[in-house]
């Protein structure tokens, strides 16, 4: 597996601001998925290797963290929060719309690969429920409406 020079330059930095290996591992797996778009076998592998972690360690991690995938995702994901605050400000109608609008269910991508969804426990932004996130933007107070614009503003942007 072959990184990026700005992977490799941002892994060297990060060894050197932690006290054990083992405690860059999520940082480094964010980078690594926004790098190739998800955590494939090999990067899980090269990772495991350079962390003196087995792969199995490694795995475990990603299946904790709802932002870490083993599957491709869209160029945009798309989380939409249901917990508790979420949910009673219109969370769940608001991933019900995204469904119907992006024609995808939860984990689902668009046919295009623009668009993945997930529906998600908590983004912690309780007090400006209902909220969502794509990759790292966080949109709050959501109605149908500005969800709808969110979604249209990713549409349109450069490639």
């Amino acid at each position: 597996m072959r990184f990026s020079d700005q992977f490799e330059a941002r892994f060297a930095v990060m060894l050197t601001h932690y006290p054990t290996k083992r405690s860059v591992l999520v940082p480094t797996l964010l980078y690594a998925q926004d790098e190739i778009g998800f955590l494939s076998d090999e990067a899980i592998a090269e990772i495991a290797a350079r962390l003196d972690l087995t792969d199995l360690e490694v795995r475990n991690v990603i299946s904790y963290y709802s932002m870490l995938t083993t599957k491709p995702r869209g160029k945009y994901n798309v989380q939409v929060c249901t917990n508790i605050a979420c949910m009673l400000r219109g969370g769940e109608e608001l991933l019900e719309h995204c469904e119907q609008k992006l024609g995808i269910g939860h984990k689902g991508t668009t046919r295009d690969g623009l668009f993945s969804l997930e529906e998600v426990e908590c983004i912690g932004a309780c007090s400006w429920a209902p909220a969502a996130q794509v990759n790292y933007d966080f949109h709050e107070n959501l109605t149908l409406e500005k969800m709808d614009s969110v979604l249209d503003e990713y549409r349109t942007k450069p490639q």
